[in-house]
């Protein structure tokens, strides 16, 4: 059953959007310089969190489809940004490794995204933070997203 946004408040989806929007746009205006994207960032941060894990883990991991890690997995292969290795143990998967170049960037990646969150945060209590988080946290949780 379908029920009613209250007419007398402006829509949650609006500034999640917007804040989406904009990060993505400083993000990419950042990370350029560096020929990468904010669509790749989130498969580099996790191999940055833990190298060698699987194609499949990392589709898992970030929940996204098989094919749009796939691709972004080729593309970051041809950037030079990882290998992939096949599994020993399961010679149909693949191992993902990160390479020197992308190693040498880590440091300047996590530099951006630690920009953006204090840009985004600057005006905001930490206690405000901590119960902002929870909400989101809560929305995911309630819809599954």
């Amino acid at each position: 059953e379908e029920m009613m946004i209250n007419n007398k408040r402006e829509p949650i989806a609006k500034y999640i959007s917007l804040i989406y929007r904009k990060g993505n746009c400083f993000i990419n205006r950042e990370l350029s310089k560096f020929g990468i994207g904010s669509g790749q960032i989130m498969f580099l941060m996790q191999l940055y969190n833990k190298d060698g894990i699987s194609q499949e883990e990392l589709s898992e991991n970030l929940n996204i489809d098989k094919a749009t890690t796939c691709r972004a997995i080729k593309k970051l292969e041809e950037q030079g940004l990882l290998t992939r290795v096949k599994d020993e143990k399961d010679k149909r998967a693949y191992k993902l490794y990160l390479t020197e170049k992308s190693k040498d960037m880590e440091k300047s990646i996590k530099n951006i995204l630690h920009q953006w969150e204090n840009h985004i945060s600057k005006d905001i209590s930490e206690e405000e933070i901590e119960i902002l988080i929870n909400i989101l946290k809560k929305i995911c949780i309630n819809e599954n997203i």
